[in-house]
C-alpha cells in the first residue's frame, strides 16, 4: 500500500486542485500577515534598545532670572512653603 509520505503528497496534490481558486489569495494573505508580524517584531526590538543607543534628551537653552527683591509679592500661592506672618 501506499506510506505515509506517498499519502502526503497524494493529499497535497488534492488540496491544490480542488482549491486553486483560492490559492492566490491565500498566498497573498499569507505574504501580508508575514509582513505585518516582521513589522511588529522590529518596532519591538526598537522598543527594547538600552538608553545609551538612544538618541541624547533635548537640551532648552535658557536664562537664570534671580530675584532683587526677597518679599516680592508676585510669588504664586502654593509654590514652597508658606512665609511666617509678622
Amino acid at each position: 500500500m501506499f506510506g505515509l509520505s506517498e499519502l502526503a503528497v497524494v493529499l497535497i496534490i488534492v488540496i491544490a486542485v480542488l482549491a486553486a481558486k483560492k490559492l492566490p489569495e491565500l498566498a497573498r494573505s499569507a505574504g501580508k500577515s508575514a509582513r505585518i508580524l516582521k513589522a511588529e517584531a522590529r518596532a519591538m526590538k526598537e522598543q527594547q534598545t538600552p538608553a545609551a543607543e538612544q538618541a541624547p534628551p533635548r537640551v532648552i537653552q535658557g536664562e537664570t532670572v534671580t530675584r532683587t527683591d526677597p518679599e516680592d509679592s508676585a510669588r504664586p500661592q502654593g509654590s514652597g512653603p508658606p512665609r511666617p506672618q509678622d
